[in-house]
């Protein structure tokens, strides 16, 4: 089946994500990303910020593991949603409701090894070799993700 709602984004965070619990305890967490928009030679760099929102398991993952400057993989939705400001007028917002993300893996992660997709600094590879201390669990059911 084909989602028509879909999107991918790549970003960096604007700031460092804080959870927040719903009424019923449901987590919940919104930040922004900073995504760069592809540009040519000559021309200056121009960044979107986008207002991000995730729930459940999603939301803790990000706030355990994601601070402001760290890039991001997020996999969504555009959700639009209505609401009164203070002054009881109607206001709409466009925010991307995070399904899933991922981790990204920089050059400098990556000790460089690797072929580079093009030259914004990310792999086209997420496989890093273990470090001398790496060993295999044994009951990896208690992992966030």
């Amino acid at each position: 089946m084909i989602k028509i709602n879909s999107l991918n984004l790549m970003g960096r965070l604007t700031a460092d994500p804080e959870i927040r619990y719903t009424p019923s305890n449901t987590p919940v967490t919104s930040f922004n990303i900073a995504a760069d928009r592809a540009y040519s030679k000559g021309e200056d760099k121009q960044t979107d910020f986008i207002p991000i929102v995730a729930w459940g398991k999603t939301a803790e993952l990000i706030c355990k593991y994601f601070a402001k400057g760290k890039p991001i993989i997020i996999n969504g939705r555009l959700q639009q949603r209505t609401y009164k400001d203070k002054d009881d007028k109607a206001r709409s917002v466009i925010e991307v409701i995070a399904e899933k993300v991922e981790f990204v893996l920089s050059d400098k992660t990556a000790g460089g090894n690797h072929n580079k997709a093009d030259n914004s600094g990310y792999s086209n590879s997420t496989y890093k070799e273990p470090d001398a201390d790496f060993r295999e669990l044994d009951n990896d059911e208690d992992l966030p993700f």
